[in-house]
């Protein structure tokens, strides 16, 4: 079988495409809602180290491109660094950030994740809205006889009602509860004939593999549906299933950190920039509409990760304010400073290690 392949620039285009964009709308959440509440901004940054090119707006904050394109930050008034470190010698200026009620810090910090939320949930209800819903009956009307389910016991006009416990009301409710979880035990209650039987088995782990050669290990167990269309749904219904559907999402990205950590998956199954580069430009290559769908899953991703509680994340921030809330004073400068620098060693040490699993995903390895 052949895989195709990508010219280089498309990945630097898709990359830049793709995380520019994001990383943009994830900062200026936080700036805006920091200017909503009369805080001051020194700079606002995409991308990290020398600056390669920016210009100073009449309020004294300075925005610019940074040489190191992983991300950005907003430094507002008073802080010492970009992680937000309260600066001890700072004057106390009056829209400085540190000056702000807790509520208002927590919220500016909350802001850029929840942009990120907000991007990816715009852009499934557009599609939802565009397209419309998929609905299809959760009735097995493609069954492999050599699949789990077939020598487990179900047959062609089985109606799927649960699986573990899980009340089935379209046929694409199975995936999200077979696709994530390989060599695991499974529960499956089908009506056949009015009468309501039960079956259990493992879930094979299947490896796939798409047009560019990507690698993928899924749980499947031989059942598909063949009347699946779509109908209309109107904006509300549109933006209630972004909802969900950034919600499964979300799950799903959770199980599959937890599978790796618990070894029941590959760290190969990582992530870092070089795969985000690779993915983007071979989603660009295959239109809009894969590159946009794209976009909302790294948006939630984004979201994801800065709301991990590491000090110099968001989530960090919000972990701070929530100590802060029950002890009724903040931490002391010295000891925000400690932790914000070892969230950073510990955030700087996981994308060298993501990187490093990246670069050895790369297919010239081979052979």
């Amino acid at each position: 079988m052949e895989f195709e392949s990508l010219p280089f620039w498309m990945y630097i285009v898709g990359f830049m495409a793709m995380l520019g964009p994001l990383v943009v709308l994830h900062e200026l959440g936080h700036y805006l809602v920091g200017r909503w509440f009369g805080v001051g901004a020194d700079a606002f940054s995409v991308g990290f180290g020398k600056e390669i090119v920016g210009f100073t707006d009449k309020r004294g904050t300075r925005w610019k491109l940074s040489a190191l394109p992983f991300g950005g930050y907003v430094q507002f008034r008073g802080d010492m660094n970009p992680a937000s470190v309260p600066d001890p010698d700072a004057p106390a200026e009056p829209d400085a950030f540190q000056t702000r009620p807790l509520w208002q810090k927590s919220l500016i910090v909350a802001a850029g994740p929840v942009t990120n939320f907000l991007v990816a949930i715009a852009i499934l209800a557009s599609f939802n809205l565009a397209y419309g819903k998929g609905v299809s009956l959760p009735v097995v009307e493609v069954l492999q006889q050599e699949g789990a389910a077939a020598r487990a016991g179900i047959e062609l006009g089985d109606r799927i009602l649960t699986v573990d416990g899980q009340q089935i009301d379209d046929f694409s409710d199975i995936a999200s509860l077979v696709a994530p979880y390989p060599n695991e035990h499974i529960d499956v209650a089908v009506e056949r004939d009015g009468a309501r039987l039960s079956y259990a088995f493992t879930i094979p782990s299947i490896e796939e593999r798409d047009r560019f050669g990507n690698r993928f290990q899924v749980g499947r167990i031989g059942i598909g549906s063949q009347s699946r269309e779509f109908v209309p749904v109107g904006p509300g219904e549109a933006v209630a299933l972004g909802f969900t559907q950034t919600g499964q999402v979300l799950d799903l990205m959770v199980t599959g950190i937890w599978q790796i950590i618990s070894g029941r998956r590959s760290i190969e199954e990582l992530g870092g920039p070089v795969t985000i580069a690779k993915f983007s430009g071979e989603q660009l290559s295959l239109g809009w509409e894969a590159f946009v769908t794209f976009a909302a899953l790294i948006s939630i991703n984004l979201a994801f990760i800065n709301l991990l509680p590491i000090p110099a994340l968001d989530g960090g921030h919000l972990a701070f304010y929530a100590v802060e809330a029950i002890r009724r004073r903040p931490a002391s400068a010295r000891s925000q400073e400690l932790a914000f620098r070892t969230g950073m060693a510990i955030v700087l040490a996981l994308m060298l290690f993501v990187t490093i699993v990246d670069i050895a995903k790369l297919s010239f390895w081979d052979g």
